[in-house]
């Protein structure tokens, strides 16, 4: 089983680069990503989790009525993309009930952030999947987390992908392995834990070769229609597989019954 996600946000990953780029084409970046993704799932016959902010919701709606009319589910990527407080947690939750009528029960963090287990818990939500079980240098350092879904103060923790030697599955390693090692992978982790949890974000499938976003060459590698590309031919592989590719809440769900 693939469990699938995606993080849609206002495209400010240039900021992280010194560079800023104004709103208008930070939300038309992603809106184009994202249009791709849909389609691809909706090629596939499978289903995602989004996890939105409430800025990108709020300038996208159309996108997110489609989303939720595909049968993808919505959860929260806070309020903001480089803004965060606490009240964020539920803020973001209520806003995005509210304006899509909708049960919001996951959260991931901007970036993977940490986060209290017991502020998400009291926010309101069933689970939190902001933990890269990996070592990353300057970004993650979680060798000491489970690499499968856990309960922390009553509340579902679940990990991104790990392969058993804890290399992340993650969209950078998508990008930069030869797509059979990561096949491979994808097919240890999921023999391993029975499953596995990847996430990917809308503008991984524009193309990122722009002078004024500075990016290095292992961000830009593979985007824009190689992504698509490369991406159509990992949701066959999990059809060949016959794994489903399925909403995070799925997981749970699966783990309450």
């Amino acid at each position: 089983m693939i469990y699938l996600s995606f993080d849609i946000e206002e495209f400010d990953m240039p900021k992280e680069y010194g560079f800023d780029i104004p709103f208008e084409r930070q939300m038309s970046i992603s809106r184009e990503g994202l249009t791709a993704i849909l389609d691809l799932l909706q090629k596939h016959e499978a289903k995602a989790t989004f996890f939105s902010t409430v800025v990108f919701a709020q300038n996208a709606s159309d996108l997110i009525q489609r989303l939720l009319s595909e049968g993808h589910e919505l959860a929260s990527h806070t309020y903001y993309h480089s803004d965060f407080a606490i009240e964020h947690l539920r803020s973001s939750k209520e806003a995005l009930e509210s304006q899509f009528g909708v049960s919001i029960e996951g959260l991931r963090m901007p970036r993977m952030l940490e986060v209290s287990a017991t502020d998400v818990k009291e926010a309101g939500y069933l689970y939190n999947s902001s933990i890269n079980p990996t070592f990353l240098p300057g970004r993650y350092n979680k060798l000491h987390v489970p690499r499968y879904m856990f309960r922390e103060e009553d509340l579902w923790q679940i990990p991104a992908g790990v392969s058993p030697w804890r290399i992340p599955l993650f969209w950078l390693s998508f990008h930069n392995f030869p797509l059979w090692y990561y096949k491979h992978l994808l097919s240890r982790t999921v023999g391993s834990l029975g499953y596995a949890a990847l996430y990917f974000h809308p503008w991984e499938f524009t193309d990122l070769h722009q002078k004024e976003f500075n990016f290095p060459f292992y961000v830009m590698r593979n985007t824009g229609d190689a992504m698509i590309a490369r991406f159509d031919k990992l949701l066959s592989f999990a059809k060949k597989k016959n794994w489903k590719v399925e909403r995070y809440k799925k997981l749970i769900e699966k783990t309450d019954d």
